[in-house]
């Protein structure tokens, strides 16, 4: 079966990992997979155009209820769609973005949501057919090189936000609390790292970025909605203690004081990493937790079978 996968595929980003991951799981259930970014399209009828050319696309995916999924109201196959996270925590608000994506879960053969408070957020949608669905990612073999950051942590305490440059992920948000904390101990650092802008560090692949994590003292995430960030996924499984803002998509899965530190603002996120900084069993009991809750609920190959399944429903 040839299937169009439509995801905002800005490089390095959640999106694109995400995206990549779910094409790899139907690609290697023999089907072909063409991945596409939303933002070549400007409307469902650029998507028509492109589903009557030769070899014809059988079947369709898109991440992102609004972004991808209104692309494919008239595309005239089957289709599926992967919620995002900004489209049932922020564009729902749009009464305009709330009909849209109504009626595309009202022609959609399956919704997936990766988390149950994700799906529980989705029925303000009248959502009836969404798959509750813990998402994996690939192991990817770590680089046993210096990072490109190892010669200049020596001591320090890294603290590392990893995000798109994008409102809703917030990167400054903590900067001036952070800057405080860092005149009254030089040895804690906060490095952000985006795609294509750097603060204190070059641009990294993905690959020297875990390098980097690992070398870190904790991972920090700021943003101001999240659906599931990879970031602290990968974190986790790497055995680094996570320090991310109490957001929904965050808070489902981080569990205060078990597999990670909520904050609600950037004076209790100072206040937290101070904590951490001075328990030892805080640090250790958050990373076993951390791994444990990895390989119990986002299994890569429990993923790949999900995902399997329900392309079949689109024959």
């Amino acid at each position: 079966m040839r299937v169009l996968f439509l995801a905002p595929n800005s490089p390095k980003t959640g999106n694109c990992t995400t995206a990549e991951r779910i094409r790899n799981h139907i690609v290697a259930a023999g089907h072909t997979c063409v991945l596409c970014d939303t933002r070549e399209f400007s409307s469902a009828s650029d998507v028509s155009s492109l589903m009557t050319q030769e070899p014809r696309f059988e079947a369709a995916l898109a991440i992102h209820l609004f972004k991808g999924g209104r692309l494919l109201l008239d595309a005239g196959v089957p289709f599926g769609v992967v919620f995002g996270g900004t489209d049932v925590n922020e564009d729902v608000k749009d009464e305009h973005k709330r009909a849209v994506m109504e009626e595309v879960l009202r022609k959609a053969r399956f919704a997936v949501a990766f988390t149950d408070k994700l799906k529980e957020r989705a029925k303000v949608l009248l959502v009836r057919n969404v798959r509750v669905h813990s998402s994996g990612f690939l192991q990817l073999l770590l680089l046993t090189c210096q990072s490109k950051l190892s010669a200049k942590v020596g001591n320090l305490r890294v603290f590392l936000l990893v995000c798109g440059l994008r409102r809703v992920k917030d990167p400054l948000y903590l900067l001036e609390a952070f800057a405080e904390w860092h005149s009254q101990n030089p040895l804690v650092v906060l490095i952000i790292i985006v795609p294509k802008v750097m603060y204190l560090a070059a641009d990294l692949s993905q690959e020297e970025l875990h390098a980097a994590m690992q070398k870190s003292f904790a991972l920090v995430n700021s943003s101001l909605s999240e659906g599931m960030s990879a970031a602290i996924l990968e974190a986790m499984d790497l055995g680094l203690p996570v320090l991310a803002r109490d957001v929904p998509g965050n808070a489902a899965i981080v569990e205060h004081e078990v597999t990670g530190l909520l904050y609600t603002s950037p004076q209790e996120f100072v206040s937290l990493s101070r904590k951490l900084l001075d328990g030892r069993g805080l640090q250790e009991r958050l990373v076993r937790n951390g791994k444990n809750y990895i390989t119990a609920c986002h299994n890569p190959m429990k993923e790949r079978i999900t995902y399997q399944k329900l392309v079949e429903t689109l024959y």
